[in-house]
């Protein structure tokens, strides 16, 4: 059969759209991601199948789903397994029914946070449960994953088949915590959302570029979340460090599509109603008293668009907020990001200090540690020794305009 591109764009879209919605929502009535994933990859198959013969219907995700359940009950009666998951799924049966004869309005709701806590809970191993969730709820594979948990593709591929295993064995509930488990796992759910939010800054760079906005997802869930938890300051931090980011998505390149570093970036190319909308999110955040690690990350980016203002933050405030963050939530980012903000603030030897106080096993394989090692070294005038981590960054970034403007930079010396 001949490729329907029309067809295509359709699945494509509703993939991008919908695919964490309906996967959600099967998964919350059996508790089998993987069994849900495999009915929701052929019922795409079967949507291109019909879809150029048919039509496109006019609520591709209803249809979707409707196809996916009925894949299911197919298994299950062809095992002839009769469990409570297959009675969860006639009673999705049920559901999806009033879904189809529903007036043109009706949509396929929004389940993709309750699967996000699901993989938060604490009966899975941590390690997995930001890219189970990146997985379930955005459609990810392990192989894009892989670079950002600093691990193999086969590594992190089989910790999602151990978590998705543990879900249905443990019997998890699809259900929002207890307020006594909110704590954790509602960091867990940041962290997987932030985790979106940074793999989808790959496709900003041209790097394996995937037909789905995962930047846009990401700030679509941050914002669901505060609607759920609007007396939570952590989310909103979290919103408004995302915004800040994606106000600068336009300056990150120039007219030739060239790498600009945030300090070289034309300002009048930020979006500054995005840039409004994080400050108002932070300034409600802070308001609430109760300071988190989301909350001084998007008040250094604050401070870092205080220059379009024309009032540059001074260097020691951004030494103190890089300080109070490792305090918070000790990383390797937040080190690096310390190192290069006391060489401003005190001039590079001080950085290089900061940095050679990194454990080696550290950062042996973590580009922005040879970039920024690269740049004081530069600064300070060791340009041999600037070189050679300029090397070292180049052959770890993942980026092709990054890797093209540390080699401008290695051959300027």
């Amino acid at each position: 059969m001949m490729k329907d591109p029309v067809a295509h764009q359709a699945a494509e879209r509703a993939a991008r759209d919908s695919y964490g919605r309906l996967l959600a929502i099967l998964s919350a009535r059996t508790h089998d991601i993987a069994a849900s994933e495999d009915a929701l990859a052929d019922a795409f198959a079967r949507a291109l199948e019909r879809w150029p013969a048919d039509g496109i219907p006019a609520r591709p995700d209803a249809w979707l789903l409707s196809v996916a359940r009925h894949r299911k009950l197919d298994a299950w009666r062809h095992t002839r397994v009769q469990d409570e998951a297959t009675q969860a799924l006639m009673l999705l049966a049920g559901e999806v029914d009033d879904i189809d004869s529903a007036n043109d309005g009706a949509v396929v709701p929004d389940e993709r946070l309750r699967l996000l806590f699901v993989c938060a809970h604490p009966a899975i191993d941590a390690p997995a449960r930001a890219p189970l969730m990146l997985q379930t709820v955005l459609g990810l594979d392990a192989a894009r994953m892989a670079g950002a948990f600093l691990t193999s593709p086969s590594t992190l591929g089989q910790r999602l088949v151990r978590a998705k295993a543990r879900i249905r064995a443990a019997g998890i509930p699809f259900e929002y915590p207890q307020a006594r488990e909110l704590p954790q796992r509602l960091q867990d759910v940041l962290d997987g959302i932030y985790a979106a939010y940074g793999t989808g800054w790959d496709d900003v760079d041209g790097a394996d570029a995937i037909p789905r906005n995962l930047t846009a997802e990401a700030i679509d869930l941050a914002r669901i979340l505060c609607k759920l938890m609007p007396r939570e300051p952590e989310p909103l931090g979290l919103l408004a460090l995302m915004l800040f980011c994606e106000a600068r998505t336009a300056a990150r390149r120039n007219d030739a599509g060239a790498y600009v570093p945030l300090d070289q970036q034309d300002i009048t190319r930020w979006n500054h109603e995005l840039l409004a909308e994080a400050e108002h999110h932070l300034r409600q955040a802070s308001s609430m008293q109760s300071l988190g690690a989301y909350q001084l990350e998007a008040a250094i980016q604050s401070a870092h668009c205080e220059r379009r203002a024309g009032a540059p933050v001074p260097p020691e405030t951004l030494v103190s907020l890089y300080q109070g963050l490792l305090a918070l939530r000790p990383s390797i980012g937040a080190q690096v990001s310390l190192a290069c903000a006391l060489a401003n603030a005190r001039g590079p030897e001080t950085g290089l200090q900061a940095l050679d106080a990194i454990p080696a096993a550290d950062i042996t394989n973590y580009q922005p540690f040879w970039a920024a090692r690269a740049h004081l070294l530069a600064a300070g005038g060791a340009r041999a020794a600037a070189r050679q981590a300029y090397d070292r960054a180049i052959g770890l970034s993942t980026s092709a305009v990054v890797r093209a403007y540390l080699n401008a930079m290695s051959q300027r010396l």
